[in-house]
């Protein structure tokens, strides 16, 4: 961490990227870092840049930045694990590069990397490293509200296995600067109506396997038919989450290059499922692909078998 603060130090520009269809964790860490370098040294010229997210796009929207700009910058990567997901390619044309994640460390693209694969957030990290040098940091109300959302999305609301004694501390600490918890509740929790259509959909329409996988398929048609965005359209994984008889779900969902899909887990390990899909991420939150729908039953039956195997060791 120190070398990256002395990195910082170094550079008078210095630019943040994020993740393609960035959550909250990826934006929240773009905007909590702003804050820290902004607030410490104000005349560096600090950028964001990469693509917006509807859902949390109250802390901020990234800019679009010259190319110009990018040559003697120093770039920031945050919450990635592979540089071809990064949604600006332009960290090349930087300087120097960083990365400072928590994912499985899959693809070493920057000159200096910080992984801590323990840390549920990358935004948990940013709020370490400013607790490590608060003595010379500077801080306000807007970076510890982004750096909350960011801890509190990718912990789904603190209740996942990654959740840690000292994620609510670290949580509890950007408190100390006025975050209003029910404000934030009140953005992460409303929905529009064609949103909670969509839901009635997905809870009419999911499948499960013979063994206890669930899955929703979302197509280019459904999506287009509820007039929802991608980004709504994939949040809707959680409307079959809490299936007591399926450890397991996913949603298929087809973007108009690619088929993704958004693997959930409450018990077994799924990113190595993953892996075989040109995917990856935490032991019980995935992401993947399918080349065509063709390869959906091979992989139903992947996850099939997984979740039988899973439920066999709890009969033991």
């Amino acid at each position: 961490m120190e070398f990256i603060l002395n990195k910082i130090k170094e550079y008078n520009r210095i630019i943040i990227f994020g993740h393609e269809r960035p959550d909250g964790d990826c934006i929240g860490s773009q905007y909590g870092l702003y804050n820290i370098i902004k607030e410490t040294y104000p005349n560096k010229e600090v950028y964001i840049t990469g693509e917006s997210s509807e859902y949390v796009g109250f802390i901020g929207k990234p800019e679009l930045i010259d190319d110009s700009l990018f040559k003697g910058s120093l770039a920031i990567c945050v919450d990635c694990a592979n540089g071809e997901r990064l949604s600006d390619q332009r960290y090349k044309d930087c300087d120097y590069s960083i990365k400072i994640d928590h994912h499985i460390n899959v693809d070493s693209f920057c000159d200096y990397e910080y992984v801590d694969t323990t840390s549920p957030a990358c935004a948990q990290i940013l709020v370490e490293f400013y607790q490590k040098f608060k003595d010379e940091l500077k801080f306000n109300l807007a970076g510890a509200e982004a750096l909350y959302v960011g801890i509190v999305t990718d912990t789904g609301r603190f209740k996942y296995d990654s959740t840690t004694a000292k994620t609510h501390r670290l949580a509890a600490s950007l408190l100390e600067y006025g975050v209003n918890i029910g404000k934030i509740d009140n953005y992460l929790s409303v929905e529009t109506i064609d949103n909670l259509k969509l839901r009635g959909y997905c809870l009419n329409t999911f499948k499960v396997t013979e063994h206890g996988f669930a899955y929703i398929v979302m197509t280019r048609d459904i999506i287009e038919k509820f007039g929802v965005s991608d980004e709504d359209a994939a949040n809707q994984v959680t409307a079959i989450s809490t299936i007591q008889e399926c450890p397991v779900w996913a949603m298929f969902i087809e973007y108009p290059t690619q088929i993704r899909i958004r693997l959930r887990s409450r018990g077994p390990v799924v990113n190595l499922l993953a892996s075989e899909y040109e995917g990856g991420g935490h032991p019980k939150a995935s992401g993947a692909k399918l080349p065509s729908w063709d390869k959906l039953d091979e992989f139903l039956a992947k996850a099939d078998e997984l979740v039988l195997n899973y439920k066999k060791t709890l009969e033991i």
